[in-house]
């Protein structure tokens, strides 16, 4: 079970590593998105963030297995395995978006994995916003090219 709790573990890690790389690399399509908003580049952050949510929320509950992660109110309160799913993915979105309400407060690693997911959380928006810029600049200069 070790083993296994470690490979999908790694796995989120490196879905996680090539979405935001793949997000963040030069535009290559970048004639669809110039001039103007872009409900394209839009649903691109959703689903970014979606895809951050779940996947260290899936960290969280991989490693609940292999001790606790995540406190719920001060308190070692049992769970089942769809509690700690639930409470691991609810923990991931107010971490990514919020930096937390207090309510679950993670322990041991648990508290590295929220300040790096909450580093995410911040960079993410700039990184959208970057992402944005050089398109436009990119659509801008080929236009002046043609």
């Amino acid at each position: 079970m070790r083993i296994i709790g470690w490979f999908f573990l790694v796995l989120v890690c490196f879905i996680l590593v090539v979405s935001m790389i793949t997000f963040v690399s030069s535009p290559k399509n970048a004639q669809r998105f110039s001039g103007r908003f872009s409900i394209e580049i839009f649903y691109t952050l959703l689903v970014m963030y979606s895809i951050f949510i779940i996947g260290f929320g899936m960290i969280y509950f991989i490693l609940s297995f292999q001790g606790i992660v995540l406190v719920e109110g001060g308190k070692l309160n049992p769970v089942n395995v769809f509690g700690s799913l639930v409470h691991s993915l609810y923990f991931s979105g107010v971490t990514l978006l919020t930096i937390g309400y207090g309510d679950i407060i993670p322990v041991g690693i648990g508290r590295l994995i929220a300040l790096i997911e909450a580093l995410v959380g911040y960079v993410l928006p700039a990184a959208f916003v970057l992402r944005v810029v050089q398109t436009n600049q990119y659509g801008q200069t080929r236009d002046h090219d043609d």
